[in-house]
């Protein structure tokens, strides 16, 4: 039976092949398939309904309903049984459709005549193009190789429809790769760039869906998939110690080695399918599942096993990563994720980057700020619809991404961006002069860094020195723990380039999202709140004491500024502290220059902090307010969640009172107190937290032109009274009250 079967369907897809093989057009060539489906299959009813926008379905082709709904019939995501195979990514089969869940009666399509319902999605590597449908008159489940036949079927024409088999008129059968794309995102790095798609792995090809022979295809994937274990097995061997690295490695290789992979893709080579389209196939399948599961350990599982398809699909069709193509001169690099260290080896030559997952406290997000590249992560689907040399406008300021835009678009963006340009041109001409308000408070103005690319910024930003240098960078981006030696070169050349201005080094912040390569990640329900920052190096104290060496030895007899991040309560202070002098005494007993001032600080991240004892603001030398944590933290909204990130406003008076009260604690114990963080860099906010007494903000460079001018132009007794009457109002934000006396400012 089972051998009757796969030479049934071999004989299927053989016509399939020959269909569109042919010169007809593409809605012929559907018609074709249509019918061959629908006569091998022995139903009255065979239709292929394709996407012709996100979210709307469209009947392109049908074999027994009415020809005249052709391109008419449409439906929602998720309405109808249709829709709700391709909202679900997931076969549907009924005996009685009329009587299933979620069934709409469309009757312009004749279709209340058939009673049987089959729908199977078309999708490739998890995206969904469309349906296809077979239906009859007699009451009947589908078999389960009936359903299998079908599933075979829209896989091929999948990747047909990638090939462009199926253009015709319409928004549904439009040349895919060819139309504009918007995609909505999330911000990883303000910004806007213009430039041309870079796929970091290019996409693989299935030029040859269908195969005749199915014991050459199979002596082909078997073939592979030895190259395969091979090459997993000499990249296991090229780990040594390195235990995270081996467990990933040692996942590829069970994966290699499963039988039931490799029995599903041999199924499917039988079935009429080539070694190339098997693999995709259950490629396919394992990045639907990895889209709809919420346990995090199947997802990296699933990531794997698609890690590990790519790679087998590389070997068959010989498409490496050298594909041949030039990196263009304005690159926009397109990828679905990418390390610290991949990116770091692109550099500056990136005019921006697009990542279809990552976060905005990633390790590429990290990099990117330190580079100053426009990001947005979340982007969905970039890395299905982008082509290499695609035209490509990324808005890093909203999150959006603008493929192969219209003129319109395109004429608009560059607009923005004009803007912008004279904007810096207008900065540069208060590049030497101070951020003083024009009732003649001053505002000291820094910038974040963790990078030594970054610190030419010191001087054509005009920021006073470093209010935070991130040190972890140099510990994400190898594969073990850099040497105190390394360290110490690393932050005395920083020093050296800040020329004497002040330089604040941020202890390693690892933990949460930044996950060394080289350490075990801890599975941790809410890795934010758990074992990261200030609690890593307190438990690990050889990791931070060889940093506070490094650090010290760096210094040479020069000032050095250090703080820690994240504490939570007045012990975790004193207990860093203690290290730090412990250290000093004990470089001092080695003979090592010691700094000739040495100033140490916290970063307040949790609200715990504020209501410390008074003890604390008396003995920490300073404070800088890490405005990102802190406002997740006091709002109880996690900043990597789309859906309550925004949902709080910066400019709440909660939030406000709430900063005000710990500038009052440190103006009564005299304890010097900064803001870093994004917000610090938004001119509106700037102005603001100004207002309320904080007279120093870190920021990146970028933005402390915008900052300065604004600063400039504003009275900050003016903007205070402002904000006190929003408070005796009872206003939930100062926003409104603010713009619009902005608003008149600039206007007069």
């Amino acid at each position: 039976m089972a051998e009757r079967f796969e030479t049934e369907s071999r004989k299927l897809l053989g016509r399939l092949r020959d269909a569109m093989a042919s010169d007809d057009a593409g809605q012929a060539r559907l018609n074709k398939i249509t019918h061959l489906i629908a006569t091998s299959m022995g139903c009255e009813v065979c239709s292929i309904y394709l996407f012709r926008d996100e979210d709307t379905l469209e009947l392109c082709a049908t074999e027994g309903l009415k020809a005249e709904a052709v391109h008419e019939t449409r439906m929602r995501m998720g309405e109808g049984l249709v829709g709700r195979v391709a909202k679900r990514k997931q076969v549907i089969n009924t005996p009685d459709a009329p009587q299933a869940p979620g069934f709409r009666f469309m009757p312009e399509t004749g279709e209340e005549i058939y009673s049987s319902f089959l729908g199977v999605p078309i999708q490739r590597l998890g995206e969904t193009l469309g349906v296809l449908v077979a239906q009859s008159k007699q009451v009947r489940e589908f078999s389960a190789d009936e359903v299998y036949a079908l599933e075979v079927v829209a896989m091929v024409l999948a990747e047909m429809t990638e090939l462009g088999a199926f253009v015709g008129e319409g928004a549904a059968m439009s040349a895919r790769h060819s139309q504009p794309v918007l995609l909505r995102g999330t911000v990883g790095q303000e910004g806007v760039a213009e430039g041309h798609v870079w796929l970091h792995e290019p996409r693989v090809v299935v030029s040859n869906p269908i195969a005749d022979d199915p014991v050459l295809e199979e002596q082909r994937l078997n073939d592979a998939v030895d190259q395969l274990r091979v090459g997993v097995d000499q990249m296991l061997a090229m780990a040594g110690g390195d235990k995270d690295q081996t467990q990933v490695l040692e996942a590829y290789r069970m994966f290699a080695n499963s039988k039931g992979w490799m029995r599903r893709m041999c199924e499917d080579i039988q079935s009429g399918l080539s070694a190339e389209a098997a693999v995709e196939k259950e490629q396919s399948l394992a990045r639907s599942r990895m889209g709809q599961s919420t346990d995090a350990y199947l997802r990296e599982r699933l990531s794997d096993l698609d890690d590990l398809s790519n790679r087998l699909l590389r070997i068959l069709t010989g498409q490496g990563n050298d594909t041949g193509a030039e990196l263009p001169a304005d690159p926009i690099l397109v990828a679905r994720n990418i390390g610290p260290a991949e990116l770091l080896e692109y550099g500056r030559s990136l005019r921006g980057i697009v990542l279809e997952n990552g976060s905005v406290g990633s390790h590429a997000a990290i990099v990117a700020r330190a580079l100053a590249i426009p990001l947005v992560v979340h982007a969905g689907r970039i890395t299905n619809d982008a082509l290499n040399g695609d035209h490509i406008m990324v808005d890093g300021e909203q999150g959006v991404v603008h493929l192969r835009p219209d003129e319109s678009v395109a004429s608009a963006f560059r607009d923005k961006i004009a803007m912008q340009a004279a904007a810096q041109e207008r900065y540069a001409s208060i590049l030497d002069l101070p951020a003083q308000a024009k009732c003649g408070a001053v505002v000291s103005l820094h910038m974040n860094a963790g990078l030594m690319a970054d610190l030419p910024s010191l001087t054509s930003s005009g920021a006073e020195g470093v209010g935070l240098f991130r040190t972890e960078l140099q510990f994400l981006v190898r594969n073990q723990m850099p040497k105190r030696m390394e360290l110490a070169a690393l932050y005395s050349r920083v020093l050296d380039a800040a020329h004497g201005k002040r330089v604040v080094f941020r202890t390693l912040d690892i933990g949460s999202d930044k996950v060394l390569p080289y350490m075990k990640p801890n599975d941790e329900p809410n890795p934010a709140l758990g074992w990261r920052a200030i609690r890593v190096g307190l438990d690990k104290p050889g990791v931070m004491r060889m940093q506070l060496q490094a650090l010290i030895r760096a210094a040479n007899g020069r000032p050095l500024t250090v703080m820690f991040p994240f504490v939570a309560q007045f012990e975790e202070f004193r207990a860093a502290r203690a290290e730090m002098d412990k250290t000093l005494a004990r470089e001092e007993r080695l003979g090592h220059v010691l700094p000739s001032k040495i100033e140490v600080g916290a970063m307040l991240e949790t609200p715990s902090l504020a209501f410390a004892p008074k003890k604390f603001f008396e003995e920490v030398e300073f404070l800088s307010i890490g405005g990102n944590d802190l406002k997740q933290f006091f709002f109880a909204a996690d900043r990597e969640n789309e859906r309550v990130r925004r949902r709080y406003d910066t400019l709440n008076l909660s939030f406000l009172n709430f900063l005000e009260g710990i500038v009052q604690r440190c103006r009564e114990t005299g304890t010097d107190v900064s803001f870093c963080g994004e917000d610090a860099g938004r001119p509106v906010e700037a102005v603001c937290f100004a207002a309320i007494g904080l007279r120093s903000l870190s920021m990146r460079p970028a933005s402390i032109g915008p900052v300065k001018s604004l600063l400039r132009r504003c009275n900050l007794d003016e903007v205070r009274a402002i904000i006190e009457k929003a408070r005796d109002d009872g206003d939930m934000s100062v926003r409104p009250a603010v713009m619009e006396y902005l608003r008149a400012q600039h206007s007069a």
